[in-house]
Order: C-alpha cells, then structure tokens, then sequence
C-alpha cells in the first residue's frame, strides 16, 4: 500500500496557507472611520517627516482605542468598507492596508466626523469608500507582515534545492 509523504519542503508551504487563513479579514475588529485631507504635518508619530508617509498616500490617524500612548505608530492595519448611512457607498470587496502616522485626536487638519475609530487620508477613504460620505463603518486588522512567512518559505526551499540529494 502506498502512503503520500510530501517533501519536507512543502510543510512551511502548508503552514504559510494554514496561517493565511487564520489571519483573514473576517477576524477583525469592527469600528468607524472618517477621513481628512492636507496638510498632514507635523503629525504626533514622526513630525514633519516627509518620509512618514507611503508612497500610495493610504496612511491613518488612530483615536484612542488604538493610540496605545504612540505605540500604534508605524502599524500597518488591513481596512475594509462594511456599511454606511447611505446605501452603495462602500466599494465592494475592497480592502487597503493603511500605516498609522498620526493620533486622531491632534490631526492638523480636522476630519470629517469626530470620535472615529481611525481617521483615514483622504486617498484611503476614496479607494474603499464614496469620498462624499462622512463616515463609514469598517472591519480592520492590524496587518503582521507575512513577508517574514513568505521570506522564511523562500530561504527554506533555496536552501533545500541547494542540499538536495
């Protein structure tokens, strides 16, 4: 009788899917979001930094729930659009990753509605969302960086096709 053994070198592979899986969207936090537009220094986590900011311009400004004194600051988070007051204005099925700059609370420029989980830039909002809308309610998670997983994968399966036997 035979049995399937996979190579050893699939198993970062299957723990890569296991991981994905467990890490989806679906397992977020829910909350709300407003957005706000320039100026956007000198923010609370980097100042006048223009370095700060993502080259795609999706950055956030976090309240308090997420501020954690600072420590929120350079976090990526995964957002998604779930719902608003007005029908048909989230954009189904998109979600952006989003690095936080800035303390929601001391924004230079004041967003578009107060109290918000997360304030978005004004880019961010308007790739999830209609950018007409106040407010929006969203799913989020903060986003771990699985290149680490990706890159440990890589080097591993490398390293095995360099040993192979």
């Amino acid at each position: 009788m035979n049995h399937f053994h996979p190579h050893p070198s699939f198993l970062p592979f299957f723990l890569f899917l296991i991981l994905l899986s467990v890490l989806h969207l679906s397992h977020g936090e829910v909350g709300t979001s407003a957005q706000y537009g320039p100026p956007f220094q000198p923010t609370a986590c980097y100042g006048n930094d223009p370095g700060q900011f993502p080259s795609s311009n999706l950055f956030a400004a976090v309240g308090d729930g997420i501020w954690d004194n600072g420590a929120a600051c350079g976090r990526q988070y995964l957002v998604k659009c779930i719902s608003a007051s007005n029908p048909r204005t989230c954009v189904p099925n998109q979600v952006i990753q989003v690095r936080i700059v800035d303390f929601a609370l001391t924004t230079v420029s004041p967003p578009s509605c107060d109290g918000t989980t997360m304030v978005l830039s004004d880019t961010a909002f308007g790739t999830i969302a209609n950018s007409s809308a106040i407010s929006i309610n969203i799913e989020f998670q903060r986003y771990i960086l699985l290149y680490f997983s990706s890159f440990y994968l890589l080097v591993y399966v490398i390293l095995d096709l360099i040993n192979f036997e």
